[in-house]
């Protein structure tokens, strides 16, 4: 099984695939659009791989971190979740977002995802709060508990803010459990980034 790969990015396409070449054979690896807009061609670059093995193929899937290939592993194991899926959802929320909206119940952040609906997001959410445990990315996405930062992102949410403005403010709020105070840091930091 092949688990990482370094060499050089000899191409990439739209598909979201790159062509690494690694002592002179060329692996097509499929990535999110987040990871290939970092693999420039004709630079050296290092990648994480799920080694994807079926009956009828064998498809490599690269990542630029260990929590993102955990992610995936967690997704695909999930019931009714493929490598597709997987990457599609990875390409719509980063790892930690998505710890983020496992903690917070954030049914509608899934339904971004290209092919989820409500139903399927309801049955994501069940299934990865017993799953998705990223370790390095946990201590981060439960320090506020899930309560507080279905307040605030409720609250965000009723001022007209986008669900990905309130994203990546809850990502860098600091700990608290004063849905309150919470609110008036993510007013304040949101304030400063429309000014």
């Amino acid at each position: 099984m092949i688990g990482s790969l370094r060499g050089t990015i000899l191409e990439r396409t739209t598909e979201s695939t790159v062509l690494i070449e690694t002592n002179g054979i060329g692996y097509l690896v499929h990535v999110t659009p987040r990871t290939l807009g970092e693999l420039e061609p004709t630079t050296t670059a290092f990648v994480y791989v799920h080694h994807h093995v079926r009956e009828d193929a064998q498809t490599l899937y690269g990542f630029l971190d260990r929590d993102e290939r955990r992610c995936f592993e967690i997704l695909i194991a999930t019931h009714g979740v493929g490598p597709n899926m997987a990457m599609t959802i990875l390409a719509t929320h980063s790892p930690r977002a998505l710890v983020d909206i496992v903690a917070g119940s954030d049914i509608p952040a899934l339904t971004l995802v290209s092919g989820v609906g409500k139903k399927t997001a309801e049955r994501l959410l069940i299934e990865l709060k017993s799953r998705l445990h990223l370790n390095i990315l946990e201590a981060s996405s439960t320090l506020n508990g899930p309560s507080s930062i279905g307040d605030v992102r409720d609250a965000l949410s009723g001022l007209g803010y986008s669900s990905e403005e309130i994203r990546d403010v809850l990502r860098e709020m600091s700990a608290s459990n004063d849905s309150e105070a919470m609110l008036r840091e993510a007013l304040n930091m949101l304030g400063a980034r429309r000014a």
